[in-house]
């Protein structure tokens, strides 16, 4: 074999002297969730600053806050006028009491009652174990129940069971919290069945848990009122979920419908439905100020309205800032959760 000539003046390529290509480096997985983490984080952060802002500016904009306290006694005490606008900072100005309510509220104290004269959280602790043992039990009871309705209903799609299912969630849903509460207490508590308490007993400083029949009532209500939600939203990715391929090839092979319904479709199903009962829960913790001045359950809703009308603004924005972090906190889990039952985010979080 004759060896083919390099022509004189023409400088062939060296492999040996090609740079190696060097692969991008790979983030680690941990470290994609720490940093995905840290972003929600911060706006959660941010959105509850902006929820601090809103709430101290609603506050101060409802006029003179010494006048809606004192009312008829306002032009009768100038010393009392006097204490209680060196007590509200009402003589600096608007960004300067709204940077050191901030700064209290950051470190643990909001402020002092002005209608009891006490720290506004030795008041409101205790209110707000009331509401989230309430919020807890109603939640409890709510997530299985609503589920298995979206279950029952999605089993008999198109059949007179899925009807009478459907029409029922649309009457629930139409129906205020207030209303449904109001029903139970005629139903319930007065001379139709006389059977439960129409509103929460619990002397002596004891919380409302001591006596559960007290609580049936109250629970009840907030479950009727966020059950038909879910359900309907749960129900719908059902449905979707089952006419997918996979699911059709789970019942060629023989898998029983119980089991394609459980293990195939509810777990595919599931992950929409979190955003939808992680709303609902927030809804619980602003939907409760209702129910709990309904059935004088001693919670944050029953002591936010008490506040509201003794002008009691440090108990007020207090208030409304923990139902805000609450709102914000229930969203941030239902965000990590969404990305723990989805694999694809997942990969796309680690890669």
């Amino acid at each position: 074999m004759t060896d083919i000539a390099t022509p004189q003046g023409t400088d062939m390529p060296d492999d040996s002297f090609a740079p190696t290509p060097v692969a991008p480096p790979r983030r680690s997985g941990a470290g994609g969730w720490a940093r995905w983490i840290g972003r929600r984080i911060l706006f959660a952060v941010l959105t509850l600053w902006a929820c601090s802002i809103i709430v101290f500016l609603a506050t101060a904009a409802l006029g003179d806050p010494v006048r809606a306290i004192l009312g008829k006694d306002f032009g009768t005490s100038p010393e009392r006028v006097a204490a209680l606008r060196e007590q509200l900072n009402l003589d600096e100005p608007v960004i300067s009491r709204y940077f050191t309510w901030l700064g209290n509220l950051v470190t643990g104290d909001p402020g002092t009652s002005i209608a009891n004269q006490q720290p506004v959280w030795d008041l409101i602790g205790s209110r707000i174990a009331n509401s989230a043992v309430l919020v807890l039990i109603s939640a409890i009871v709510m997530v299985p129940l609503a589920i298995g309705i979206a279950m029952l209903s999605a089993h008999y799609r198109g059949r007179r069971p899925d009807s009478v299912i459907q029409v029922i969630l649309l009457t629930l849903a139409g129906l205020p919290e207030f209303v449904i509460g109001i029903l139970f207490v005629a139903v319930f508590s007065t001379t139709v069945l006389h059977v439960l308490p129409a509103v929460t007993i619990a002397g002596g400083g004891r919380p409302p848990w001591t006596n559960p029949a007290s609580m049936i009532l109250p629970v009840l209500t907030l479950v009727l009122a966020v059950s038909p939600y879910v359900s309907r939203i749960v129900r719908a990715n059902l449905l979707e979920v089952l006419d997918s391929d996979y699911v059709e090839l789970a019942r060629l092979k023989g898998v029983p419908e119980s089991v394609v319904m459980r293990k195939h479709a509810l777990l595919n199903a599931i992950v929409p439905g979190i955003q939808v009962i992680a709303l609902q829960f927030a809804w619980l913790a602003g939907g409760i100020v209702i129910v709990e001045y309904l059935f004088s359950y001693p919670g944050v809703g029953a002591s936010l309205v008490d506040s509201v009308r003794n002008s009691d603004f440090p108990m007020v924005q207090a208030l409304a800032m923990t139902l805000a972090a609450v709102y914000v906190g229930v969203n941030l889990i239902a965000d990590i959760l969404s990305i723990l039952f989805t694999p694809r985010a997942r990969t796309a979080i680690s890669s």
